[in-house]
């Protein structure tokens, strides 16, 4: 599943997805808790949690919000802009917004140069006002064009977008996609590449968005490119792999000691879950909550 590509189709469906997986598996649908009924949880509060509304289905934002605070999580990724002020209602942020990029068509074309600013100075206004602390903008499929191309278009466009983030105190990411399985063609995919866009844009306000499942299809070795390339990280994203779905037992990658290494890199920014479930989608994700909060 491309979950951007996928989303702009067809939101509906997509929301639908993970729910009617969790059905057909046998698993109880999400219940309508009311808020009041939910005993909250406290966490340790070394790795501040979000989640990825888009993965978990129908269930409408409110009540998202009002489970996941439950839960000890205090943001929600991926959120378009006439949703950002309903996290704020539960005491929660919207911890990645969406920008006016897609997944396939991005920063590495100059020709959306003159768009993307003008959205952006819209855009950041509003996010700082929501307090949304980061924005989303992404590279671009490479359609033939060099790497070293698309990593000048890049940061020239990013360069144009810095005063207008940095004006308003909002962060912007782009993140690091795979391009094997889910995002053929992304140029974004490699961390060397990504963080020598973020000494080309030379701005504390923009930064990578490290997805961990992504990057392990690409490069493996996951802790030790977080410790060394750490600073140039504003943001995670977790799934387990292979497959995408819950980070349990039942995949390679072993949550707690890279959620220890993040903590070890005095991260102060959010990890989000961004698994499709399997299972009753608030238990898996009450789960990967506990198993990440290290």
């Amino acid at each position: 599943m491309q979950r951007r590509d996928f989303l702009a189709s067809s939101v509906t469906a997509a929301a639908s997805m993970p729910l009617a997986a969790s059905l057909a598996a046998g698993a109880a649908p999400m219940q309508d808790t009311h808020p009041s009924q939910l005993a909250p949880v406290a966490r340790k509060g070394r790795i501040k949690h979000s989640v990825s509304k888009w993965c978990f289905g129908g269930m409408p934002l409110d009540q998202f919000c009002a489970r996941c605070k439950a839960m000890g999580i205090t943001g929600i990724d991926l959120l378009d802009e006439k949703d950002w002020a309903t996290p704020l209602k539960h005491g929660m942020v919207c911890a990645l917004g969406n920008g006016p990029t897609s997944i396939g068509d991005g920063m590495n074309r100059v020709e959306n140069h003159d768009r993307v600013v003008a959205e952006c100075e819209r855009l950041l206004p509003i996010a700082a006002a929501n307090k949304v602390p980061n924005v989303m903008l992404f590279s671009g499929n490479r359609r033939g064009m060099p790497d070293d191309v698309g990593l000048e278009n890049c940061a020239k466009g990013l360069q144009r977008v810095m005063p207008i983030a940095e004006k308003h105190g909002v962060t912007i990411l782009m993140e690091l996609l795979n391009s094997r399985v889910d995002h053929g063609d992304y140029m974004c995919d490699r961390t060397p590449w990504g963080v020598e866009l973020v000494k080309r844009v030379g701005s504390d306000r923009f930064r990578l968005l490290y997805d961990i499942y992504h990057m392990q299809i690409m490069e493996g070795d996951v802790i030790r490119t977080i410790r060394n390339n750490h600073q140039y990280f504003g943001h995670y994203h977790t799934a387990g792999n292979p497959g995408r779905n819950e980070i349990d037992a039942t995949q390679e990658l072993c949550y707690p000691p890279i959620c220890e290494a993040i903590v070890a890199t005095g991260f102060t920014g959010y990890l989000a879950q961004e698994f499709i479930p399997r299972r009753d989608p608030m238990t898996s994700l009450r789960e990967s909550i506990d198993i990440c909060d290290v």
